[in-house]
């Protein structure tokens, strides 16, 4: 290999992140992660020939559609077949950067019937996201769906006997399980680094008008420009209104709220790194603290969901929490507390604080024994002395665990390289439809406990409502 060869694989392979296990900061370092990471960049070292090519389609060119468009095309072999978008000014976006010949449409079947599609990337309103997908499906192409995979807890099983039917590759689009850190997170859990766990706690809170979904809506918005009627096809009749279409996480209507949007990061994550299908109760409250701007889905809101002991993970409770008005400025942390140490998971970085209890129980200090009488405290101390060592009644002392990811690490462009691994080689994805469902359904199920006030019991082996 020429050294300008090599240069180039560097930088390369430092684009997609590949290298990223090899930079490990903590003692547990694994040879195995190491050597699946060389095989890793050795893939995309290879010529990516004409049948290795992947077509795509992307099916809503939002805020998100933009980003999952621009780090799939960072993808080896991967090119743009074609954008679908109900907003006439997305399509004249689109033919901007991507040519005036791009086959641009507003009515997605049009986009699947193209042969010479062979996946698509559904970055809808989450109301479509359960149509659309049974759709690709039956047309052959492979679907990358962005989380949340169902808009109602009903369409998660159709969904799934889709996949299953079609044969196709599917893969959810909550690309933090992609993530090194979640990885990295997952393997210290399961050494028991932080002893046996037995709570989650989990936070994704924000502090701006842009976080609170208050995006921003173009002069030209009408219910012409928005192919309004197209749209509420899968919803109740309603009439034109700018905020549901562009604000559409902020309605119960057509989004999911916060449930949908980042509780469900959130639980991809602790699923992940849990090894977990799910919780068995699922409780939620919210309020309207600040966004009071005609929305209908609270912007602070919380959840506590309690998963029962199986064979994948001891029992253990989960809080969720998000603030749309968060003094700190906005924070993503997953805190698993265990019974020798707290592990924090922020982003793709994580650390490990040990505090384990000492063998001897406790004596003295704000006790009672110093309200027995001096008699007894004399033989009650000695006794205790003599059975417990100075050693037993020390707490031990375990070396923190620091990861850090490299700097310019990208668990989303991760996560695209998993589907599009998949669909050439056929191995699994990392977040398949039972994943995704398994991640929605408790996220849903937050909305649905916050509405009607009360508990919902889940089945996650099932994937059922008890």
């Amino acid at each position: 290999m020429s050294n300008q060869d090599r240069n180039s694989r560097r930088r390369f392979l430092r684009q997609i992140g590949a290298t990223s296990l090899l930079a490990v900061a903590s003692p547990l370092s694994s040879l195995a992660a190491k050597e699946k990471a060389e095989e890793r960049m050795l893939f995309y070292e290879k010529k990516i020939s004409t049948g290795d090519k992947i077509r795509l389609g992307v099916i809503g060119f939002g805020i998100q559609g933009h980003y999952d468009l621009q780090t799939a095309l960072k993808v080896p072999g991967v090119e743009l077949a074609g954008i679908c978008d109900l907003y006439t000014g997305r399509l004249e976006n689109a033919k901007e950067l991507f040519g005036k010949d791009l086959f641009t449409t507003r009515n997605y079947k049009e986009l699947l019937d193209k042969k010479d599609i062979d996946a698509v990337i559904i970055a809808t309103t989450d109301c479509w996201h359960a149509r659309i997908t049974k759709d690709a499906l039956a047309k052959g192409k492979a679907v990358y769906c962005e989380k949340p995979m169902v808009y109602k807890i009903s369409e998660g099983p159709e969904v799934i006997a889709a996949q299953r039917k079609s044969g196709k590759v599917l893969q959810v689009g909550s690309q933090r399980v992609s993530s090194i850190g979640l990885a990295k997170a997952k393997e210290l859990l399961a050494a028991g680094e932080i002893g046996k766990l037995n709570m989650v706690n989990a936070v994704y809170d924000r502090q701006s008008s842009i976080g609170a979904w208050q995006y921003t809506i173009p002069k030209d918005a009408n219910a012409a420009t928005t192919d309004w009627d197209r749209f509420i096809e899968v919803t109740e009749k309603m009439a034109y209104d700018s905020k549901k279409f562009f604000w559409w996480r902020a309605f119960k209507e057509v989004g999911t709220g916060v449930a949908g949007d980042l509780f469900i990061h959130l639980l991809s994550g602790t699923h992940f790194i849990t090894n977990s299908k799910g919780p068995h109760t699922i409780y939620s409250t919210g309020q309207f603290s600040y966004w009071k701007d005609g929305r209908n889905m609270p912007d602070v809101m919380s959840g506590v969901m309690q998963y029962e002991d199986t064979p994948e993970h001891p029992a253990f409770q989960l809080t969720l929490q998000v603030n749309f008005v968060s003094g700190t400025g906005g924070q993503e942390i997953i805190r698993f507390v265990g019974s020798e140490g707290v592990m924090e998971v922020h982003g793709n970085n994580l650390a490990i604080r040990h505090s384990i209890m000492p063998e001897a129980p406790g004596f003295g200090g704000y006790d009672s024994v110093f309200t027995f009488s001096k008699a007894m405290q004399q033989e009650m101390q000695k006794e205790y002395n003599a059975k417990w060592t100075e050693a037993q009644r020390r707490s031990p002392r375990k070396e923190d665990v620091n990861f850090k990811a490299p700097d310019g690490y990208d668990e989303h462009l991760d996560h695209f390289t998993h589907f599009f691994d998949a669909i050439r080689t056929g191995k699994p994805v990392v977040e398949d439809a039972a994943f995704g469902f398994r991640a929605a359904a408790p996220a849903l199920s937050c909305n649905e406990s916050y509405f009607q006030k009360k508990v919902i019991t889940w089945d996650p082996l099932n994937m059922k409502l008890v």
